[in-house]
C-alpha cells in the first residue's frame, strides 16, 4: 500500500524539500507544530515501524536526521531541536524534527503553526541552504 510519503517521493504530491540523499528525504511537515518542523523519511522503504528498519538503514536516517537537524538549529532561532519518532500519523518510518524553545511546544496536542505557501518555500530553501553548506 503507498503512503503519502510515497507519494511524494514519487513526486505525485508536491512538498517542501529541505534535503535529499539517495536514500533519505527531509521536507517540512504541512501541519507543523513549530516554524521548521521538518520530516525525515526513507525514500526506498515503506517500513510502518521505525525499529522495524534494519541496522544500517536505521543508522543510516538517523545520521541524516542529525545533519538536518544541524541545519535547522543554524537556521532558525530557537534554542534546540526536538527529536520525535512516533509513527501514528503515517504508516512509513519518520522522524520529526521540531525547532522548539521548551518541551510543552513539541504536544501533538498543541494547535498547529499556521503558515502560507511563500513562508514555507522561505524556510525550506533556507534551511536546505544551510544544510548544503554544511
Amino acid at each position: 500500500m503507498s503512503t503519502i510519503f510515497s507519494k511524494i517521493i514519487l513526486g505525485e504530491i508536491p512538498c517542501y524539500k529541505v534535503a535529499e540523499t539517495d536514500k533519505y528525504i527531509a521536507f517540512l511537515d504541512i501541519a507543523p507544530l513549530k516554524r521548521g518542523h521538518t520530516l525525515c523519511i526513507l525514500k526506498e522503504v515503506e517500513v510502518d515501524n521505525i525499529f522495524d528498519l534494519d541496522e544500517e538503514t536505521y543508522t543510516g536516517l538517523m545520521q541524516f536526521s542529525r545533519r538536518v537537524a544541524k541545519a535547522i538549529q543554524k537556521t532558525l532561532p530557537y534554542k534546540r531541536v526536538g527529536v520525535v519518532v512516533a509513527g501514528f500519523e503515517v504508516a512509513h518510518a519518520h522522524v520529526h524534527l521540531i525547532p522548539v524553545n521548551n518541551m510543552k511546544e513539541m504536544d501533538f496536542n498543541n494547535p498547529k503553526i499556521e503558515m502560507v505557501k511563500e513562508e514555507f518555500a522561505a524556510i525550506a530553501m533556507a534551511i536546505g541552504q544551510t544544510y548544503n553548506g554544511l
